[in-house]
């Protein structure tokens, strides 16, 4: 950032720690903090191994500190503030879960942030619904956040989990993205929910997707398969014509399960069927979930890298949730914005199409653009 831009975006940022409602997480007393500021030298990249007594003295030091970034530990120490991880003596950690565009996408290059953030709402709901309807969780033991960023991070609160080590939370991790599934086995215990139910669902999806182009066109596409001659192509698509009451009953016919064809669809080197069943899953950045050490935003702070506001979200409420609209924090007072190259980027409601050069932008959209390194403050701010 240029000078004018940095002083621009820490006077707002301070305005809004000044004036905006702060929280802080519970189990205040037990949490590590780590900051980051605008005008950080690059060899210190984060202030950590803080700790904080009270509430006052953790909104306080956020107040006059400014910084662009706020992190607070999902672990519990006896002694959060202690210099090394060794001496802070780790008592449990919350259970969390991190989806971020960065993980949805192989290229970002073209995606939209809209479309990158829906795409993180759709993951996050796949994921609540494991957690609640097939793990057990209590939603009362669910805090869901907007990250700020591209995504939304899920904490989960609960006793039971609170001493697990980072292999615990590995198995829910890998339940959760499908890690190490093998569809062959999913209906040998019998029809029911959670992966069963995706397997028989992603069955259907290819039915349908393989019946497309006619029944002629099928047969040549199962022919192209592995170890797949006409003879077992004609029964396999037999047999796959005549499941649409077996799907509704939540089975896929043995004479399907038992086809060659079946294994090459099932192949975890890009076999369509083994694909469609893996993106059922919730896509959560599997790292930051066993970690028990791990900083993670403070709710109500605002993000460095595009000036919105971590949002708890309460989960009757997600659905409905913009985080364009109800992540903004700033008005729509008018600032000039030097753009760095055209774009156009929703916000409040409006999308904006901006030329490479000056713009006169509202302040929420100007604040977006220097956060994200994309505009610089032009003259008359």
């Amino acid at each position: 950032m240029k000078p004018a831009t940095l002083e621009f975006v820490r006077q707002r940022f301070g305005s809004y720690y000044h004036q905006g409602h702060l929280a802080v997480p519970p189990a205040l007393q037990q949490r590590e903090w780590g900051f980051i500021f605008f005008d950080a030298h690059p060899a210190v990249r984060m202030r950590r191994h803080l700790g904080f007594t009270d509430r006052e003295e953790c909104l306080s030091y956020v107040r006059s500190m400014v910084p662009a970034h706020a992190y607070y530990s999902t672990a519990h120490y006896t002694n959060p503030g202690a210099a090394t991880m060794g001496e802070k003596g780790w008592s449990g950690a919350d259970l969390i879960f991190d989806i971020d565009a960065d993980h949805l996408f192989t290229d970002l290059k073209g995606i939209t942030y809209d479309l990158m953030l829906a795409r993180a709402k759709d993951e996050t709901e796949k994921l609540l619904s494991m957690l609640t309807e097939e793990l057990g969780f209590s939603r009362r033991t669910i805090t869901l956040v907007f990250s700020g960023g591209r995504g939304y991070h899920v904490h989960v609160r609960d006793n039971r989990v609170l001493a697990w080590g980072s292999g615990e939370r590995r198995e829910v991790v890998d339940y959760v993205c499908g890690t190490g599934i093998e569809p062959q086995y999913l209906l040998s215990a019998g029809h029911g929910g959670g992966w069963q139910k995706r397997f028989v669902s992603a069955m259907e999806e290819y039915a349908a997707s393989l019946m497309e182009g006619g029944e002629a066109a099928a047969r040549k596409k199962l022919c192209s398969l592995e170890g797949v001659g006409k003879t077992y192509a004609d029964r396999f698509l037999s047999a796959l014509m005549a499941a649409d009451t077996d799907f509704r009953r939540g089975e896929v016919p043995q004479a399907v399960l038992a086809s060659p064809a079946m294994r090459a669809l099932l192949s975890h080197d890009g076999g369509e069927v083994f694909t469609l069943l893996k993106a059922k899953g919730a896509a959560v950045d599997e790292p930051v979930s066993t970690d028990i050490k791990r900083l993670i935003r403070m709710p109500t702070s605002l993000h460095g890298g595009s000036g919105l506001r971590v949002v708890e979200i309460p989960l009757k409420e997600f659905s409905a949730f913009d985080p364009l609209i109800d992540a903004v924090v700033f008005g729509d007072r008018t600032i000039k914005v030097d753009a760095a190259f055209n774009l156009t980027v929703p916000m409040l409601g409006n999308t904006y199409d901006l030329k490479k050069g000056a713009n006169t932008v509202p302040e929420a959209l100007a604040v977006y653009l220097c956060c994200r390194g994309i505009g610089e403050i032009g003259g008359g701010a």
